[in-house]
């Protein structure tokens, strides 16, 4: 006969996911409970009234779906969601602005240390919004990229009174929106960082989490000492000691000392699919910038402020 119930669904995927690969039989049990068997397997589980599952919101009518592409939403999210506090009481800080714009779309995070901007070129569809913006809750982007993990369908993105929701491959996410304004990212970006070095991207890399090594366990901080010809990449720590590394570079310019946290270049570093990468600088004190240097697809923009150690 048909009929619902309401399940502990984490267990009974843990249940599922540890039997063998065979027949699997689910069925209602006595007294509110149900039997879930297979093989030589038998469990049961308690269940609670189908009226209690909460009821689930549904989109509005009045704005229709958008359609993302599916490997560009996912490389925007991989590019930015590292750089989402996560933990914040300033409740904006806690996911990431997406903006929809009639030829683009940005997703933009911050933790007020860093700001990662990656834009990719938009296509709009007749009867698709010109623009639209909420706020991405760093779990929410987490789910969705696992769920862009396989496949090729693009996703479809639609806005309800208080969520959002995404179809994915027949399957739909809801997620509630962040009820905040989020800072205006643009006045962050640096217009005259004029200095402009460029890296081999793996070397960089190397070099850094070997420099990192011998750095203080609670600030991280690696400096660069930047010249013409070379730039030596240092860290010390009382405790530990000191390491340095020095790199070929081209530039322009006085020699300048700038100190960054180790981990949020090297987040950069990791997501930059680009052989070289250029980190732009006014001076010792004002934000960098780096970017992926000749990559093709999304835009990417890191802003990084330099430490004081």
């Amino acid at each position: 006969k048909g009929g619902a119930l309401t399940i502990p669904a984490k267990k009974l995927y843990e249940i599922v996911r540890a039997l063998p690969d065979t027949e699997i039989h689910i069925k209602e049990g006595a007294k509110g409970s149900v039997k879930v068997s297979a093989d030589r397997f038998d469990s049961r589980m308690q269940t609670l009234p189908r009226e209690d599952f909460p009821t689930l919101p549904e989109p509005t009518k009045e704005l229709p779906a958008v359609t993302l592409p599916r490997l560009g939403f996912k490389e925007m999210v991989g590019k930015t969601q590292f750089a989402i506090t996560g933990e914040d009481t300033r409740y904006f800080l806690n996911g990431a602005l997406f903006v929809l714009e009639p030829d683009k779309m940005n997703l933009v995070a911050t933790d007020g240390h860093r700001l990662a901007l990656v834009s990719t070129v938009r296509k709009k569809a007749k009867g698709e919004p010109d623009e639209l913006q909420a706020i991405l809750p760093k779990k929410t982007l987490w789910e969705l990229a696992r769920l862009l993990v396989d496949g090729d369908d693009d996703l479809r993105y639609t806005v309800g009174e208080n969520h959002l929701f995404f179809d994915v491959d027949g399957r739909q996410l809801i997620s509630r929106v962040i009820d905040a304004q989020f800072p205006a990212y643009e006045r962050v970006i640096p217009k005259s960082n004029n200095r402009k070095i460029e890296f081999e991207r793996d070397r960089l890399t190397s070099a850094i989490k070997r420099v990192a090594l011998l750095s203080s366990d609670r600030t991280r901080a690696v400096k660069f000492s930047i010249g013409k010809e070379k730039i030596d990449i240092t860290s010390s720590s009382p405790e530990v000691g000191e390491a340095t590394e020095t790199l070929p570079i081209q530039s322009d310019g006085d020699e300048v000392e700038i100190c960054f946290n180790a981990q949020y270049v090297l987040d950069f570093l990791a997501v930059a699919d680009s052989e070289n990468v250029e980190l732009d600088l006014k001076d010792d004190v004002s934000q960098a910038i780096m970017r992926p240097v000749g990559s093709e697809g999304c835009e990417y923009t890191y802003v990084i402020m330099p430490m004081r150690v």
